[in-house]
């Protein structure tokens, strides 16, 4: 008879060899042996998958334990019975005592890199390849300030005695999935213990307790930044042409100027540094026509409106590489800062450590209902923005072009009747023939008018869709991240109730998922605050210019109309 387990918890699969399943679901087991913290089974479908050991539990009969093998041999016949723990340099936990588990980071730093190229390459006078000496203060790995403190942030365990040893023989495992979300950002090495860096205090990020739930701590020092004046510049004689852009941030007054490849390379830093927060997208780049006016204006456009997320970000907005950008204009300082930014031990694992939360912890499930429920409102909202998209694209087209030539079809087909009127050569005819060759003009120019419109009401609504589609496609992997951390504390909650972990061990990974829960929340928070704030001034405007819209053309067929009473 095949080993069987009953489902106890609903698990949704996010990676390629996982199963979804749903609780009091009966599973058929392949191998009783978990490999890392997963079991392989089947529902009863004859699906097959991965599913996690702690979402389970067995059920055991005596027939069940007579026939079944567990030396049987797992599917993934490249994987020793042991797990994972018998590879050899495969995401192996560093020994106690140890810095932060890197390799994910430097992963996931690589492909950041990669993936973030720029119009141009790094070879002007604003960039090298040269290295830059140790900032002031970092001294024999440990970082002191000017008054002499040092601050040193860590996750680790400290070993305990020979008996709690004993009891903590289990240990959470490690996801199978090396290159999902969750492990590329660091949030499984954090929820495990191995992040370990330094923290000042201008490095800490607060959460706060809000009245809807966990809110970043709001900047004391709000600003907003200007973005004009796009010019068309050359350099190595005019061999190489790029478009600087004018940055005047309002708490410096002074302004900077700045290249899209810089925007690029900001944007890669950011996304890298904070895995929870969702970085607002860049427009897009394009191949061809990057120096026509239409399209310089579109990008501006998109850039201000970037702008205008970062800078209301409480979190983005105090960032020291943030900062950089908007206020350096010494070459040699925005080299100096640059390399520091690139070095940036702060990032993936150790970025949770600069994470302060209120006093009492979240009630986890309570957190994954939010979550649950964030998630389903993102899938709802993205479809119809995409959908809202779409239909303004078409209607803007309409209107540039069907609307546009059907009434200046009308307007000539008017004209075209007044030129026939005109060949009665009575006196007392020549005052209508003018009124319907006027109409037959301002059905001409309300033939313009539409096709002048959407730039001032259906585009603008075009551009914030397109910044919030970016929201959007990154927080399924913010949530990945949350819901990562939240399967690490289920799966220590049972080795407890086993008595195969020491209750403090659990505690341990039980706060730091809490840190990862209110980061998220907070961030989910804030895009609610900024959603309904941009939003409601959007329909707004567009209401507003749309009045305005027909007002004009409301004014010009007046116009025309009082022609008739002296024809």
């Amino acid at each position: 008879m095949a080993l069987q387990a009953r489902v106890i918890y609903d698990f949704n699969s996010e990676n390629p060899g996982e199963l979804s399943v749903k609780e009091s679901e009966i599973l058929t087991l392949i191998c009783e042996q978990d490999i890392d913290g997963w079991l392989e089974g089947t529902n009863s479908k004859g699906d097959r998958g991965l599913v996690p050991a702690s979402y389970v539990e067995i059920l055991r009969s005596e027939a069940a334990l007579n026939s079944y093998n567990i030396n049987a041999e797992p599917r993934y016949s490249n994987i020793p019975a042991g797990g994972f723990d018998k590879l050899q340099n495969f995401s192996k936990p560093p020994p106690v005592g140890l810095t932060a588990y890197t390799a994910p980071i430097q992963e996931h730093h690589n492909n950041k890199h990669h993936i973030q190229g720029s119009d141009d390459d790094w070879d002007d006078d604003w960039d090298d390849n040269s290295t830059v000496a140790d900032e002031p203060g970092n001294v024999g790995g440990r970082y002191q300030d000017s008054e002499g403190s040092t601050y040193r942030m860590t996750t680790h365990i400290s070993p305990r005695g020979n008996a709690a040893q004993v009891k903590s023989s289990a240990t959470v495992g490690r996801n199978l999935n090396r290159f999902s979300t969750f492990v590329k950002s660091g949030g499984e090495a954090f929820v495990l213990g191995e992040a370990s860096g330094f923290v000042k205090d201008g490095d800490k990020l607060c959460v706060v307790m809000g009245q809807h739930g966990p809110e970043w701590q709001e900047n004391p020092y709000p600003f907003s930044c200007t973005i004009d004046d796009p010019t068309k510049q050359t350099k190595f004689k005019g061999m190489k042409s790029y478009i600087s852009y004018k940055l005047t941030p309002t708490h410096t007054q002074n302004p900077v100027s700045r290249r899209y490849k810089h925007f690029d390379w900001l944007y890669a830093r950011l996304a890298e540094k904070f895995p929870v927060i969702s970085v607002p997208h860049l427009p897009e780049k394009q191949a061809t026509g990057r120096f026509e006016e239409d399209f310089i204006s579109k990008r501006r456009k998109g850039l201000i409106w970037w702008m205008n997320h970062m800078t209301s970000h409480p979190v983005l907005s105090k960032c020291d590489v943030f900062q950089h950008f908007l206020t350096c204009t010494d070459e040699k300082a925005w080299k100096q800062g640059k390399r520091k930014a690139e070095k940036d031990e702060l990032v993936g694992a150790n970025f949770f450590l600069t994470i302060s939360t209120p006093p009492a912890p979240l009630d986890f499930q309570e957190v994954e209902s939010k979550i649950d429920g964030f998630k389903t409102f993102t899938k709802r909202m993205d479809d119809s923005t995409m959908q809202l998209n779409a239909t303004v694209n078409e209607f803007a087209r309409k209107q540039m072009g069907g609307f546009k030539k059907e009434y200046q079809k009308v307007g000539m087909s008017f004209k075209a009747l007044s030129q026939a009127f005109e060949m009665d050569q009575q006196t007392y005819s020549s005052g209508l023939n003018h009124a319907i060759s006027f109409t037959g003009d301002a059905y001409e120019a309300i033939g313009e008018y539409f096709y002048e419109q959407p730039s001032k009401d259906l585009d603008p609504v075009m551009d914030l869709l397109a910044l919030y589609q970016g929201h959007l496609a990154n927080f399924p992997d913010v949530i990945h991240v949350q819901k990562g951390a939240l399967t690490k504390v289920k799966e220590s909650q049972k080795h407890v109730e086993e008595g195969k972990m020491d209750r403090a061990q659990a505690d341990g990974i039980n706060d730091r998922c809490n840190i990862i829960s209110c980061a998220t929340l907070a961030e989910i928070q804030h895009f609610h605050h900024i959603r309904v704030r941009d939003f409601k001034a959007q329909m707004q405007h567009h209401l507003q210019q749309q009045i305005a819209f027909f007002q004009k053309i409301t004014g010009k067929l007046e116009e025309a109309l009082q022609k008739y009473d002296n024809a």
